[in-house]
């Protein structure tokens, strides 16, 4: 795994659905997460909270608790069912998403993934509208392909809360870069606070379910603690 160094994290303001944010949407390797949306050069808040900014990376963070959908936000879930042209996806929404068969990297009707109910996918919310079920997708929509996102084999998930996903992913907790260090190890965070996890032997798969579960927690400090006490 390649981690880079953790960038400070600032609240800027409190935002509620519907503010505009001022942010040059031009500014080279500008990111927009959780909670913001663009519409041509503007750029507006979908949710109450914290504007938040780490790096290049601005998103809006409160302490909702169960997970509310937005494009293009990152998710793992598990196949619940089947229907004429899609499959039902649980992903700890009020709603159940739907998947289209043909959501996959070079998929046609006759060449495309066979999925079990049961099955885990990390996939992209592609649509969320508050009167539809979510729609997903398992591929890059820039240039149609999976860089990631798909079928997940074996592994383990971990449900934590949506605010620990926001850690891990903007790397505010060093847990996974120290993990890194003394483990191989896939990891696939998704912003329903669901975090699929895998490595070599179901060891090092415990391992790293039990180190990521007890960081949610702890601060750098005390997570490196945890760290350098495992025995591997």
């Amino acid at each position: 795994m390649k981690h880079s160094k953790p960038t400070e994290r600032t609240k800027v303001k409190v935002v509620l659905p519907g503010d505009t944010v001022s942010l040059d949407v031009t500014t080279p390797g500008i990111i927009l997460g959780p909670g913001l949306i663009q519409a041509g050069d503007s750029i507006s808040c979908t949710k109450a909270g914290f504007l938040v900014r780490s790096g290049p990376t601005y998103w809006v963070e409160n302490d909702q608790k169960r997970y509310i959908p937005e494009t293009s936000e990152h998710v793992v879930g598990r196949i619940s069912g089947k229907g004429g042209e899609f499959y039902r996806v649980d992903i700890g929404s009020a709603h159940q998403a739907i998947l289209p068969f043909l959501a996959f990297e070079n998929a046609t009707k006759k060449n495309r993934p066979n999925l079990n109910i049961g099955d885990l996918i990390y996939a992209r919310v592609a649509l969320a509208n508050k009167d539809m079920d979510p729609e997903l997708q398992c591929y890059n929509p820039t240039n149609n392909k999976a860089e990631g996102f798909g079928k997940l084999e074996g592994g383990m998930v971990l449900k934590c809360s949506l605010r620990y996903c926001q850690r891990l992913l903007t790397q505010e907790t060093d847990i996974c870069k120290l993990l890194g260090q003394v483990l191989q190890f896939e990891v696939s965070i998704g912003m329903n606070g669901r975090v699929w996890l895998s490595s070599d032997t179901i060891k090092h798969i415990s391992l790293v379910y039990n180190v990521l579960k007890q960081a949610e927690a702890l601060n750098n400090s005390e997570c490196k603690a945890l760290v350098n006490n495992l025995v591997v």
